[in-house]
C-alpha cells in the first residue's frame, strides 16, 4: 500500500515538474486588443479589404495584412464582418432640457447611451436642442459623463428647443451672449441652429446667421420657416452650411427636386457653392418621390443625420444603420454611404480628428454584420421599398474602449460548452 502511495506520488511529483518545465513564460503583449479578419472600409485613407487593426489605449496603432493574435492581450476575430470608422451622426436631439422640451405629444430627446453604442454610434451632434440659457446644463448633465461623444449646434435661441411661445421668442435670441458661449466651448459647440420658427418675421434667419458669421462656425438650417421660401435660405448660406431634412415633402418647405423629379436650380447652385445637404431622416423629414430621383440623377446627400429622437426610432427611421440600409437599397455604394456617416459629417463639423481609420488616428471604430436577404425600408410618407442588405451594428469601440458586444466576441467561452453543442 505504502508502495502504490510513494509511486502516485513519484508520477504526480513528475507531472508537475514536467509541465513546470514545458510551459511558457508569459510574454508581454503589443497591443491592447485586435481586431482581426475582417474587410475594412475607410472612404478618407481609400482602405477596402481584408485588414487587422491593432489598439493601445485609444489609439489605432497598426492596420495591416496579418498581424499575429499572440501578439495582443484581446481578439476579436471579426471574420464576415466590416470595419469602418465610428459612426457620426449629424442630427440629433439628446437634451430633455431644464423643462419639457417642444416634443410634447412624446417625440423627446433620447438619452444617447441608450440608443447610439448599440447601433454603431460613437458621436452626435444635438441639432440645437440648447441655447445658451441651457447649455451649460446640457454640459453636465449629458456631454460630461456619455460614453458616446456628444457635440452640438447651440441654438439661437437662448432656452433652445422648449416648444411655443419660448421657441419662437424673439428677445431671446441674442447674438452676444449665444457667441460668448460658443467661444467658451469650441470643443462642444460645432455650429449654429435656425428652424422651427413658423410666425413671420426674419429676426431669427439674421441673428443666427450672423452668429454662425462671427463664430466662424456653420450654420445648421432646419424646417419650419414658412416666411423665408427655400431659394432664399439657400441663397444666404455659405460654403459649410447646412440644409437639413434634404429629401423633405411637406407643407413646411419647397421639395428640392421638381414635378418631373428633377433636383431644382437653386439647390444646384447651392451645392456648387459649398452648401452641404443633410439627410435628417426623422419622422416626417424622408420621402422617396424626394431622395430616389436625386440620388438616381446623382445628388447625394453630404451626410446621413437621422434626426433622433423618440418617435423617429419607432417610425420610419429607426436607426443609423437602418439608414444606412435604406441609402444601399436606393442605389448608393457601400463606400459612398459609409463616407457619409463618417469621414463626411467628420469633415463638416471641422472634427478632422474623427472619422477615418490610420495608424495614429482615435479608435472609434464600428463593426458592422452586412446581412444577405430580402428587407423591407420605409419613409415619412408610409411608402416601402425592398433592399438586399441590411447592416447591424455588432461592436462599437469609442476611443479604444468596447461600449457594444452584440455577441461577445470579446468574453470567454462558457466552460462547460454551448448548450446547442460545443463551440466550433
Amino acid at each position: 500500500m505504502i508502495h502504490r502511495i510513494l509511486i502516485s506520488a513519484a508520477f504526480c511529483l513528475a507531472g508537475a515538474t514536467g509541465h513546470a518545465q514545458t510551459k511558457k513564460k508569459p510574454t508581454t503583449a503589443t497591443y491592447d486588443l485586435l481586431l482581426r479578419g475582417a474587410k475594412v472600409v475607410d472612404p478618407r485613407s481609400g482602405l477596402d479589404g481584408r485588414y487587422d487593426v491593432a489598439l493601445v489605449a485609444d489609439r489605432v496603432v497598426r492596420i495591416a495584412r496579418h498581424i499575429p493574435a499572440d501578439s495582443a492581450k484581446r481578439v476579436a476575430d471579426l471574420r464576415g464582418c466590416l470595419v469602418v470608422p465610428g459612426l457620426i451622426d449629424l442630427h440629433t436631439h439628446v437634451f430633455a432640457g431644464s423643462a419639457p422640451n417642444r416634443f410634447a405629444d412624446g417625440q423627446s430627446s433620447v438619452n444617447p447611451d441608450h440608443h447610439c453604442p448599440m447601433n454603431g454610434v460613437t458621436t452626435v451632434v444635438d441639432a440645437g436642442t440648447s441655447g445658451w440659457r441651457n447649455f451649460e446644463l446640457f454640459r453636465r448633465q449629458i456631454m460630461e459623463g456619455s460614453r458616446t461623444r456628444v457635440l452640438a449646434f447651440l441654438n439661437i435661441v437662448g432656452n433652445g428647443m422648449m416648444g411655443k411661445p419660448s421657441e419662437e421668442d424673439t428677445t431671446d435670441m441674442e447674438v452676444a451672449p449665444a457667441l460668448d458661449m460658443m467661444r467658451r466651448h469650441p470643443d462642444r459647440i460645432v455650429g449654429v441652429k435656425v428652424g422651427h420658427f413658423e410666425r413671420p418675421g426674419r429676426h431669427h434667419w439674421l441673428s443666427a446667421r450672423t452668429l454662425a458669421r462671427q463664430a466662424g462656425k456653420p450654420l445648421f438650417v432646419e424646417c419650419h420657416l414658412p416666411d423665408i421660401s427655400l431659394e432664399e435660405q439657400l441663397a444666404g448660406l455659405g460654403k459649410g452650411d447646412f440644409i437639413t431634412h434634404s429629401f423633405e415633402q411637406v407643407r413646411e418647405r419647397k421639395p428640392i427636386t421638381d414635378s418631373l423629379g428633377a433636383v431644382i436650380d437653386a439647390v444646384m447652385e447651392a451645392r456648387a457653392r459649398g452648401v452641404l445637404f443633410d439627410l435628417g431622416h426623422g419622422g416626417a423629414g424622408f420621402w422617396f418621390d424626394q431622395a430616389i430621383p436625386a440620388i438616381r440623377s446623382g445628388f447625394l446627400p453630404n451626410t446621413l443625420g437621422t434626426d433622433l429622437h423618440r418617435s423617429s426610432i419607432a417610425g420610419s427611421m429607426k436607426s443609423l444603420p437602418n439608414v444606412l440600409s435604406k441609402c444601399l437599397a436606393m442605389g448608393m455604394t457601400l463606400r459612398e454611404t459609409i463616407e457619409r456617416a463618417t469621414w463626411g459629417p467628420a469633415q463638416a463639423i471641422g472634427r478632422q480628428d474623427l472619422g477615418h481609420l490610420s495608424e495614429g488616428s482615435i479608435a472609434d471604430i464600428t463593426v458592422l454584420r452586412m446581412e444577405k436577404g430580402r428587407f423591407g425600408f420605409q419613409d415619412a410618407g408610409g411608402e416601402r421599398i425592398r433592399g438586399r442588405w441590411n447592416l447591424m451594428a455588432d461592436m462599437t469601440i469609442r476611443e479604444g474602449r468596447v461600449i457594444w458586444d452584440l455577441q461577445g466576441r470579446l468574453s470567454q467561452s462558457w466552460s462547460r460548452g454551448m448548450l446547442n453543442g460545443p463551440e466550433k
